[in-house]
């Protein structure tokens, strides 16, 4: 196809004398075609395209083209494939495998002509503060671990069809705890309800067959607690939920990106993931704030409190000592057999109450048909039937690690006859002492390459326990340097108000040393030193005491230290200013050992 600036370049280049075939070799044509531009005048768009009505070659479904019309006009969804296939088998030798090409650009044009109206998709004007959409998205693309093992989860994701603004929760299945649980934790961080609430016909929240909007009776209360109005898409209309399943292609790329600049997919736990995503969406929603601030004023405020996610069933515990809840089976303690307890299903978690009190927390099984038994519910009837641990139904349950069961195949082999009541023993160990303490006694007992018995076991938890006596209590020495301590220190000169005795030396007074203290009297015989008595409160620094505490209460008593005896207490005496205390207005002395 040659096009007007080839044309206008071959013009230059005969104006300026470049030979013709060279011209039109730099112009990237053929002589021939050089030549009828030139003699044309035109450029290739001011020359009148005529369009052609003959064909190069007869058509070889004129013939049959009726009959596929029909074929068409009846069922629009047929595809030019099925129909030269159709072809072949009725006409044997007739169409050959290359005329495949014409059927479908004839297919193709009738369509355009003749064959039905196509879907058209309508552009929609989205207003501040009235739409929320929301939907679940796997994520097992994402190839998430946390310490190395694979994290299958799904997203609940919650956006604004106005302003985009995104944010989500993690969860492990389509229930309608996780869908409660998502959009209540939307609601509260976007700090408002908007008026309507979009989602596609979750089972969660659409009875499944139903037409219309139809919503089970919890997904009606969950809304009207909020105050939302809800909708519905139709059934295999993705696109009518666009703006969520469009956020979740943009949010899931944005994930992988973001993994990638870490330069790594495994996490510490499942918290640092949902910190790494809630990190994620702030990084996400930076740049639509503007719009956001626009929804905020519009957004209705949230209720005075959150409504309960879970469901609650009333079930009775069975001989087994389990129940089955949503399909699952669960065990709770034995003493609970022939009693009815209430079971609040969570998303991630089932609750076990009796009695209006909380007795089993268990980790919700996701599916149907599953098992969660818990030996420590059952090993004290165990140990007393073993014969029923063979066949038990639920007896893979009853290895609580790889260990354990290694330990159990150690038994068989070293012991068949006692292997079950062996075994059943350590788990009685495991229950009533500490499962990672057999844990690891076992893991030493078979590293040793010893028998894993009972008796091995206690033996291994008795050299490793230390067990401390309640009666055996050490009571560390009274140190006195810290009583010296404190008497140490060095005081100021009184300016001579306290008389002679502001010559007498500064520093400690040991006990058994005849050595005078300031503001006493005279020192008396080895061992004995006379304190004048303290104020019940102190006044200011330098201020000397009023007349009017003189009938202030004596300090306590003070206890005296190993060795030494504190004389009771007298009353205060104030002295006057300049004059020294003597002994007696002190009321007591100190006597050190003799």
């Amino acid at each position: 196809m040659i096009t007007d600036y080839q044309v206008q370049r071959l013009r230059r280049l005969d104006r300026r004398g470049v030979p013709k075939e060279q011209a039109a070799a730099r112009a990237g044509m053929d002589p021939k075609t050089a030549r009828k531009y030139r003699r044309a005048g035109r450029l290739p768009s001011e020359v009148k395209r005529m369009n052609r009505d003959w064909r190069t070659r007869p058509d070889p479904f004129t013939d049959v083209w009726p009959q596929l019309e029909e074929q068409l006009t009846l069922n629009p969804g047929l595809e030019a494939k099925t129909l030269f296939g159709d072809l072949q088998r009725r006409f044997p030798g007739r169409f050959q495998d290359g005329q495949l090409r014409t059927l479908q650009r004839r297919l193709k044009q009738w369509r355009a002509e003749q064959g039905p109206p196509k879907e058209v998709f309508f552009a929609q004007v989205h207003h501040p503060g009235r739409l929320c959409a929301s939907d679940f998205t796997y994520c097992t693309e994402l190839r998430v671990t946390i310490q190395g093992l694979p994290l299958d989860h799904l997203i609940y994701h919650f956006v604004l069809t106005y302003s985009n603004w995104e944010t989500g929760t993690v969860c492990f299945a389509e229930s309608f705890e996780s869908l409660s649980d998502g959009l209540q934790n939307a609601l509260a961080e976007l700090g408002g309800v908007p008026q309507v609430h979009r989602t596609d016909r979750l089972t969660a929240a659409v009875p499944p067959g139903s037409e219309g909007p139809s919503f089970t009776d919890r997904y009606r209360a969950l809304l009207g607690h909020y105050g939302l109005q809800g909708q519905a898409i139709q059934a295999a209309h993705a696109n009518e939920n666009g703006d969520a399943e469009q956020s979740h292609r943009q949010f899931k790329r944005a994930v992988d990106q973001a993994l990638m600049l870490r330069g790594s997919r495994d996490f510490d736990s499942r918290a640092a993931y949902e910190a790494f995503l809630r990190r994620l969406f702030g990084q996400l929603n930076a740049n639509r704030q503007t719009r956001l601030a626009e929804e905020l004023p519009l957004l209705r405020p949230l209720p005075a409190r959150r409504l309960e996610s879970c469901k609650r069933l009333r079930v009775r515990v069975d001989c087994g000592s389990t129940i089955h809840v949503e399909g699952n089976t669960y065990s709770v303690a034995s003493r609970l057999i022939g009693e009815q307890v209430e079971a609040r299903v969570h998303a991630e978690h089932v609750e076990v109450w009796y009695g209006q009190r909380r007795v089993e927390q268990l980790p919700r099984l996701r599916g149907r048909g599953k098992h969660k038994i818990e030996y420590r519910h059952v090993i004290d009837w165990l140990v007393r039937k073993p014969g029923a641990f063979a066949d038990y139904r639920y007896r893979a349950d009853l290895f609580p690690s790889s260990l354990f069961r290694q330990a159990y195949d150690a038994l068989l082999g070293q012991q068949p006859a006692r292997a079950v009541k062996e075994y059943l023993g350590l788990l009685y160990l495991a229950a009533r002492h500490s499962e990672s303490a057999v844990t690891e006694a076992l893991r030493r007992l078979l590293a040793a390459d010893r028998p894993p018995s009972v008796a091995a076991v206690e033996e291994e938890l008795t050299r490793s326990d230390k067990a401390l006596s309640p009666l055996a209590v050490t009571v560390e020495a009274v140190d006195l340097a810290s009583y010296d301590a404190l008497l140490q220190g060095k005081e100021a000169d009184d300016g001579g108000r306290e008389g002679a005795a502001a010559e007498l030396p500064e520093g400690p007074a040991l006990a058994g040393v005849p050595a005078g203290l300031r503001g006493t009297g005279a020192a008396g015989p080895a061992g004995v030193a006379e304190l004048r008595a303290l104020p019940a409160r102190a006044g200011g620094a330098g201020v000397p005491g009023a007349a009017g505490q003189a009938d202030w209460a004596a300090a306590p008593a003070v206890a005296a230290a190993a060795g030494q005896e504190l004389a009771g207490p007298g009353t205060e005496a104030v002295p006057a200013e300049g004059a020294a205390a003597g002994a007696g207005a002190a009321g007591g002395v100190v006597r050190g050992p003799s």
